[in-house]
């Protein structure tokens, strides 16, 4: 039905590359066909990133479309990390929205920065207190580092200008910032105190930058260097990040950027899922979380990661290795650590390169507009933190065989 035998000469000459996979062909003719999975498939990615993963990826950045298998998904429907969670789309209690087919609009629109919750005006409607000091992002995407073993200039500059296209940001070092050459608003700059005296001469004030520290001299110097900025402090997922989230809350931080390692985990073993809620909870536990912009990025490899990840308590999300993969990095070994992992890189022209990027985040925009219209919202922002539009496989099952014998809590 998709063509694969079609050819002049039938079923003697299959057309492979139109192949989805759904092994109707194989099913219906054992003797006649025989499709076996391709040994080097089985080389692509790592533990986490596995092949399929690799697949889903490929498909997007050649498209810009929505990866569909003819025989729809033939996966679990649970697991562990991300898979351990479902989302809620009841089109019974909330009306669909039609977002992707352009009929009614959604925005995916998400504020970076400090909004205090109300304004003051003297007697002639001047502002008096605090006012808003942020910017709007199209796309609740922002780019992280690249692998610190990577010392390629091609890469940081396809970031670059992808970033620029899609109006969204690219984190990148001092070092690499200098090294490379390239400027704009949409770098923004990741400062730490041994930066401090060689700080890049940028031709355009960064929207953000990004301290790797609580440094008050530091932050002091930035904001005089780059006064419209938004200070961002950058932390690990790390035993007792809380309270780092929390003393940087007190000391004038508004916009955080949470990161565990490539594989969502951080040093103690604890999924970034988890990690995210928390962080979220503690900023509404001392309430607040309405004055604070969240950006989580680790683990984050397929599509359905991002509205999970918001759902949990991001207000944006960082990513990494799928922006790697889109062109065509190969990972050598397990690639956990941003520092220690190692890459296959091929050559990387800055146009190619970039389109593919663009196509994967036009692809991600499109399921993230699916998942909002199947949950009947109309701005990304109000799924930050949305816990009744998710479900936990864990907490699912605890409720319902606590009790039973042979039941063993996770």
């Amino acid at each position: 039905m998709y063509g694969v035998f079609s050819g002049p000469i039938g079923g003697f000459a299959p057309r492979p590359k139109v192949c989805v996979g759904c092994l109707r062909c194989m099913c219906e003719f054992p003797g006649f066909v025989r499709i076996s999975p391709n040994p080097e498939r089985k080389l692509l990615g790592d533990s986490y990133f596995t092949p399929s993963h690799v697949d889903a990826v490929m498909y997007e950045t050649q498209t810009g479309k929505i990866p569909v298998k003819g025989a729809g998904y033939r996966g679990l429907f649970g697991g562990e990390g991300w898979d351990g969670m479902w989302t809620d789309m009841s089109e019974i209690v909330r009306p669909t929205r039609d977002g992707i087919h352009g009929r009614e609009f959604i925005s995916t629109a998400v504020h970076v920065g400090d909004r205090p919750s109300y304004l003051t005006f003297d007697e002639r409607g001047i502002p008096t207190g605090q006012l808003p000091h942020g910017f709007s992002l199209p796309l609740p995407m922002l780019f992280d580092l690249p692998p610190a073993s990577l010392n390629s200039d091609s890469l940081v500059k396809i970031l670059v200008e992808s970033a620029r296209q899609l109006e969204t940001l690219a984190v990148l070092p001092v070092s690499e910032i200098t090294r490379v050459g390239v400027s704009g608003k949409h770098i923004v700059p990741l400062v730490s105190p041994d930066d401090a005296g060689r700080l890049p001469p940028l031709a355009d004030e960064p929207l953000m930058f990004e301290l790797s520290s609580r440094d008050g001299q530091l932050r002091t110097k930035l904001s005089r260097k780059y006064p419209g900025a938004v200070p961002c402090l950058r932390l690990s997922f790390s035993s007792g990040f809380e309270q780092e989230l929390l003393a940087g809350v007190e000391d004038g931080f508004r916009v955080f950027h949470l990161v565990a390692d490539y594989h969502g985990r951080n040093a103690q073993g604890e999924f970034v899922l988890e990690l995210i809620r928390r962080a979220h909870q503690t900023l509404v536990n001392v309430s607040r979380r309405s004055h604070v912009t969240l950006i989580g990025g680790g683990g984050i490899i397929v599509a359905e990661h991002v509205p999970k990840a918001i759902v949990c308590g991001l207000d944006a999300v960082s990513l990494d290795t799928p922006l790697l993969i889109a062109l065509q990095l190969a990972m050598v070994g397990e690639c956990v650590d941003q520092s220690t992992s190692r890459w296959n890189i091929p050559p990387l022209p800055t146009a190619w390169g970039t389109q593919r990027i663009n196509n994967l985040m036009a692809s991600w925009r499109d399921q993230l507009l699916e998942v909002m219209g199947a949950m009947g919202l109309r701005e990304v922002q109000r799924l930050k933190g949305e816990m009744g539009r998710a479900m936990f496989q864990k907490e699912l099952e605890r409720e319902a065989f606590e009790g039973i014998y042979g039941y063993e809590k996770a």
